[in-house]
């Protein structure tokens, strides 16, 4: 209720209301100020309201007092159930656990005010578990209530739990959830066969390897604390068979470790241990965590192959045994009870085999073909033996013939030897040591023996000493021998071999002289070499001359050649005219030093066009003589030295020292023709050589030869 100081009762003054909730849940009266709340309240959705009031003027639509504030508080009453946010909930707990294991805690939330009352004090208790599990009033943590619960027995518990407020007393509103418990298995349970005594019938026949039976023994625990391991426990018969575990059934496999046999043991008897592969040491005291039960096996008879005495059969045969000869037998059994006849017949691979026969009945082989031990010293081969009864049971034997040598072949000189003597040997000296080898299969202890044959007895050169271990020795029996004399000796030696009957034959050495210094050492067994210390024989000393004969007229022959090709090279024709050029190397001397120079090689100028690389010489350090002025009627020849100075200063593979370059005939078609005068085109008539009389002493003997009036001979030119 509102009411203002100035409000007297006459309807003057008018009240507002505005805020939170201010004509949606709460409404006053104008006139008289009361609050009236137009709709019903939640606590738990809005706890309080701030409002505004005002009083005005009805005429004057004025405030007559300044706005208040004022706050609503929804005041809490017990409207609201306890509520378990998180479930229902899902709990596991081992088996066997002790009281008070701890299981699970939950949680109830009341929405009422705690702080006002007891609307939000919860309290908790089960409603449904009991007596298996307990829970704590205030905290709702659960736990085990009876000590040694058995997943076996019951694995699955659903509890129902109960949050009461009002601290649980009457008239408080509850609340209640699902916890579902599970027991987790543990390894409290061991092993059992649910019979002791196991039967299994098994054919004989059966592979070795092979499954033949199955036992199981039940573990009611589960995962990895059933898993069970399972062992033969050494007795009778238990060496024939082993046991697995199969991982997916926990079953004992039981395979065969070895072939049975129905006419050998009909039956078999052992024991058979499961335990658990992981223990729990809690539960020790229970007792062994193993069970035993007893295995019998019954062997069925089944209609079998015939069985061979032998695994291998081993015969010996000599060769050259007459055909039809019986060597050995082999035998077969049908061990089965109707003891079935037996055929025998060889298994044909290949022609080898053809050399044998078999007798079908009685299984005794004999020789086919005559036997050659030198060609084939075993043979192998497969006989099958079947029952009458039932052909296709078969079963295979290996065969193995040895054949026996029979002394045929002579014993032989082992290798050839290249025997030789020194001629400076002395008598009882050995100059070689021989072995022997027989093409036939030697028996232990036989022996060779050697000897000289017969005829060669009483040899006034060598003899044979025998060692009696297989060798023997060639000696020499007197001093000196000489190639001059006799160069080749031959030793015919007799090998006798010890089997029955005595074979031997004859073997001839080649003994060759041979020249051997002091120490015996060989150094020539040739013919040819003889000359060398006692002189040539005559039809050597005629090869060798006509050997030299022939080198000589080679060399001549060569010599002749290559001066004629020289010469050709010079001069191709009658007709050719040269020069010849006289070198100066310093002043006077005159004729005396001239010396001829071989101009040959620049007769050709498309040779020295062709040639871009020049061969210069340095020249040696000259002495001027004193220049005279040139005449002025060799132009021509002042015009051609000019342009090969020109030519030589621009070439670039000239070296950068002065070279004299010489020239000989230009040959025809030449700018500059020929620098001779002889053959020239100019008489001399038209030519002045006085002024070779104006260079001096030097040029005297030019200056007269050119000043005569005869004809000028080109070959009296120096």
């Amino acid at each position: 209720k509102l009411h203002s100081d100035l409000d007297k009762g006459v309807g003057t003054v008018k009240y507002t209301l505005s805020g939170d909730g201010a004509g949606t849940v709460f409404t006053i009266d104008e006139t008289t100020g009361d609050i009236h709340a137009i709709r019903s309240l939640d606590r738990e959705e809005k706890p309080f309201y701030t409002l505004r009031a005002q009083a005005v003027d009805v005429d004057t639509k004025k405030p007559l007092e300044p706005e208040s504030e004022f706050i609503i508080k929804v005041q809490d009453i017990n409207d609201n159930e306890p509520k378990f946010l998180d479930g229902p909930y899902v709990a596991s707990v081992p088996e066997m656990s002790p009281v008070g294991a701890y299981v699970l805690q939950v949680k109830a939330t009341d929405a009422d005010d705690p702080t006002y009352g007891n609307s939000a004090r919860v309290v908790y208790s089960i409603l449904q578990g009991q007596p298996y599990f307990s829970i704590d009033p205030k905290t709702g943590v659960i736990r085990t209530a009876l000590p040694n619960m058995d997943r076996e027995v019951k694995e699955q518990y659903q509890v129902l739990i109960q949050a009461k407020d009002m601290g649980g007393q009457l008239g408080g509103l509850a609340g209640t959830t699902t916890v579902n418990i599970t027991l987790t298995d543990v390894n409290d349970n061991p092993p059992r066969f649910p019979k002791s005594i196991f039967h299994l019938k098994v054919p004989e026949s059966s592979h070795v390897g092979s499954a033949i039976g199955r036992i199981r023994a039940v573990d009611p625990d589960f995962g990895k604390n059933a898993e069970i391991e399972y062992n033969i426990v050494p007795g009778d018969g238990g060496n024939l068979f082993d046991i697995t575990t199969d991982e997916y059934t926990q079953e004992g496999v039981i395979k065969l470790k070895k072939p049975l046999d129905f006419e050998t043991k009909k039956a078999y008897t052992f024991k058979v241990e499961a335990s658990n592969l992981h223990l729990d040491h809690r539960f020790h005291s229970v007792g062994p965590f193993k069970d035993t039960a007893t295995v019998k096996i019954n062997v069925l008879d089944m209609d079998e192959p015939p069985v061979f005495s032998k695994p291998v059969y081993t015969m010996e045969v000599y060769e050259d045994t007459p055909v039809g000869t019986i060597i050995g037998a082999v035998t077969a059994q049908d061990l089965d009870a109707g003891s079935s006849s037996v055929r025998y017949f060889i298994d044909w691979k290949n022609d080898v085999d053809s050399y044998f026969t078999i007798d079908a009945t009685e299984g005794t082989i004999a020789t086919n073909e005559l036997l050659d031990r030198e060609s084939t010293a075993q043979y192998n081969f497969s006989i099958i033996a079947s029952k009458v009864s039932n052909p296709l049971l078969t079963s295979k034997v290996n065969v193995i013939i040895n054949v026996l040598d029979v002394n045929e072949f002579p014993p032989e000189i082992s290798v050839p030897y290249e025997t030789s003597v020194c001629e400076n040997a002395k008598p009882g000296q050995v100059i070689q040591t021989i072995t022997a080898a027989d093409k036939d299969l030697s028996p232990a202890g036989q022996r060779f023996s050697f000897k000289l044959s017969s005829e060669a007895s009483n040899n006034p050169n060598f003899t044979v000493h025998d060692y009696r271990n297989n060798t023997a020795g060639i000696e020499t029996r007197r001093n000196g021998y000489s190639r001059r004399q006799q160069e080749l000796y031959f030793l015919p030696v007799v090998i006798e071999d010890s089997s029955y009957p005595v074979q031997s034959s004859t073997n001839t050495l080649t003994i060759r002289v041979c020249r051997c210094d002091s120490d015996g050492t060989i150094q020539s067994c040739n013919v040819e070499a003889i000359f060398l210390p006692v002189g040539l024989s005559t039809g050597a000393l005629i090869a060798i001359l006509l050997c030299i004969v022939i080198l000589l007229v080679i060399v001549v022959l060569y010599v002749a050649l290559r001066r004629q090709k020289k010469k050709d090279t010079l001069m191709t024709s009658k007709e050719d005219i040269r020069d010849n050029v006289i070198h100066y190397d310093d002043e006077g001397g005159g004729e005396e030093d001239t010396q001829a120079f071989d101009i040959g090689a620049l007769r050709n100028p498309k040779v020295i066009e062709d040639n871009k690389i020049r061969r210069d010489i340095k020249p040696d350090t000259l002495r001027f003589p004193r220049h005279r002025p040139p005449a002025e009627d060799n132009r021509d020849i002042r015009d051609f030295i000019n342009q090969r100075l020109q030519e030589n200063d621009v070439d670039p593979s000239a070296p950068p020292y002065d070279s004299l370059a010489t020239y000989a005939y230009e040959g025809n078609g030449s700018v500059a023709e020929s620098l001779s005068s002889i053959d020239s085109l100019t008489t001399e008539a038209d030519q002045d050589y006085d002024y070779l009389s104006d260079w001096g002493p030097r040029f005297k003997i030019l200056a007269d030869m050119f000043g005569e009036e005869e004809s000028y001979n080109p070959d009296k030119v120096t």
